[in-house]
């Protein structure tokens, strides 16, 4: 899963990203409501986990006009206020959950996987291609009704790839999803888990095609 986390406190920024990346998604850290607003325009995540206090752009200005263009990401706001029209005000303009600062980061991490179970509801049909199956609701990968144990960025890759079936993906928008914009991880870490991907799902009747300057594509095979 893609996350972003749109926090000015660098600190707490950091320490919500690092949570997250030890669980294997990638994350991308937004520390006003500006650049949060233009990055959230162009690029598609799993769950927004923002604040409402930021320089810019303040948390609500950016929910409003992630709903306005009809995204419905969902969005669990953090925020220092314990005000009721404060939560009543984010809950209004589309936000999913909310959290009060200080927060526990287990809860935090609890909420989110929450939110994300509930948008997965939308999608809740498996996904077959060849003998590879996936489940949106377990997020869980089976050759042959089989399940496949995989290291975290790998399950991350394979889930990428199957939900973008027959589509070419870029080196770049893998890395993005894997660690979030502005990682200095190289391609050569992309070949990798590719090679390893392709290893694992031999003989599901599923190949990961190389499209030479472009990027990859799982597609069934024949």
């Amino acid at each position: 899963m893609r996350i972003a986390v749109v926090e000015d406190n660098r600190p707490i920024a950091d320490g919500i990203a690092k949570a997250f990346e030890a669980d294997g998604h990638g994350v991308d850290q937004l520390y006003d409501g500006e650049a949060a607003d233009q990055f959230l325009a162009n690029e598609t995540v799993d769950l927004i986990i923002l604040d409402i206090n930021l320089p810019g752009k303040s948390g609500l200005e950016v929910l409003k006009s992630l709903r306005h263009a009809k995204k419905q990401t969902p969005v669990l706001l953090l925020t220092a206020r314990d005000a009721i029209a404060d939560k009543i005000a984010g809950l209004d303009f589309g936000a999913d959950d909310y959290l009060t600062k200080p927060f526990d980061l287990s809860e935090l991490k609890a909420r989110a996987r929450a939110l994300l179970r509930r948008s997965e509801k939308a999608i809740s049909e498996t996904i077959h291609i060849g003998a590879l199956e996936f489940d949106p609701n377990s997020r869980q990968l089976k050759i042959d009704s089989v399940a496949l144990e995989l290291p975290r960025r790998e399950h991350a890759l394979a889930e990428l790839f199957v939900r973008n079936r027959d589509r070419i993906l870029s080196k770049g928008q893998i890395l993005d999803h894997l660690y979030g914009v502005g990682s200095e991880t190289e391609d050569s870490a992309v070949e990798l888990y590719v090679h390893r991907l392709r290893k694992r799902i031999s003989g599901s009747g599923v190949e990961i095609k190389t499209a030479r300057g472009l990027g990859y594509c799982l597609r069934e095979i024949g």
